[in-house]
């Protein structure tokens, strides 16, 4: 078994893909489904499937992000320029974070317009990508 995706249902769907594009997602495929709903299925360039599905039902009323769900995490290779790139494209990263210390990760937390959190992580040199048994030996 393996996670292949993450949904997220947006209130406006021209809106959010402006966020995610400029987040750095490009779209792989739109599927149109009953009741005026759609599905935009996103994916970061290097990846080699989609990641992040935006579920847009016009009906469905408005998007409750509750107090279940916590954050999304995003790998980023240099996470001071994707700040400035984010910034330059009109989005509000919040202040870069060390929340290991000084040579643990690096981290910045964004908000997506139906309020979604995302964390941006840029790992130290030298550690593997994504969280894996080794960082709890």
């Amino acid at each position: 078994m393996k996670t292949l995706f993450v949904s997220y249902r947006v209130t406006d769907l021209d809106r959010s893909l402006g966020f995610y594009t400029a987040l750095g997602y490009a779209e792989l495929g739109r599927v149109e489904g009953g009741d005026g709903a759609r599905l935009v299925i996103l994916k970061f360039p290097d990846e080699p499937a989609a990641s992040l599905e935006l579920v847009h039902r016009p009906g469905g009323g408005p998007v409750d992000v509750g107090s279940g769900f916590d954050h999304l995490a995003i790998q980023a290779e240099r996470l001071a320029t994707t700040l400035e790139t984010l910034t330059e494209a009109g989005l509000r990263p919040e202040p870069l974070r060390y929340p290991g210390g000084p040579h643990g990760p690096k981290t910045s937390f964004l908000t997506d317009p139906d309020g979604y959190r995302i964390e941006l992580v840029e790992w130290p040199s030298g550690h593997p990508d994504g969280i894996t048994a080794a960082d709890f030996a």
